[in-house]
């Protein structure tokens, strides 16, 4: 009984009265994480944007992937130099694994006027418990994705 109360706490998946979390209060977390990701854009927070990478994130841009949290960060910094986002994102699909330890989470991105100009796809992965980190994400033009 004890190793299973350990492998619910160690996944994040254990409530502060020691009881199980239900998967669609893990799902809410990845809903929260990746809106608290995307809001970092809009407060031009770069050191933000950096604390939600995990170490060996992977982000596909143009030119291929961009391996590493250093890396992707660096690529990143041009979209925090100007005082108005150039875009923003929001999580419309988030799926979790029954595991609770990996998730999906996708949406539109946004042009400043609003107008959705892409979609992200993005992978999640429980770092700690209630500490979810992005390990891979990919996004398309809105007429590239398939349907």
């Amino acid at each position: 009984m004890r190793t299973g109360i350990w492998l619910l706490l160690s996944l994040g998946l254990v409530g502060c009265a020691g009881t199980p979390l239900r998967m669609s209060d893990v799902r809410q977390q990845v809903i929260d994480t990746e809106t608290a990701f995307a809001k970092t854009m809009a407060d031009r927070s770069y050191t933000g944007f950096q604390s939600y990478l995990a170490d060996e994130t992977i982000f596909f841009g143009a030119k291929g992937a961009i391996r590493g949290k250093q890396a992707v960060a660096e690529k990143w910094k041009q979209f925090f130099v100007d005082d108005n986002a150039p875009f923003s994102w929001k999580p419309e699909t988030v799926e979790v694994l029954d595991s609770g330890t990996l998730a999906l989470s996708s949406g539109p991105v946004l042009d400043p006027s609003g107008k959705q100009i892409g979609t992200f796809n993005s992978i999640w992965r429980l770092e700690a418990p209630g500490t979810w980190r992005i390990v891979f994400d990919k996004g398309c033009d809105v007429c590239a994705c398939p349907k």
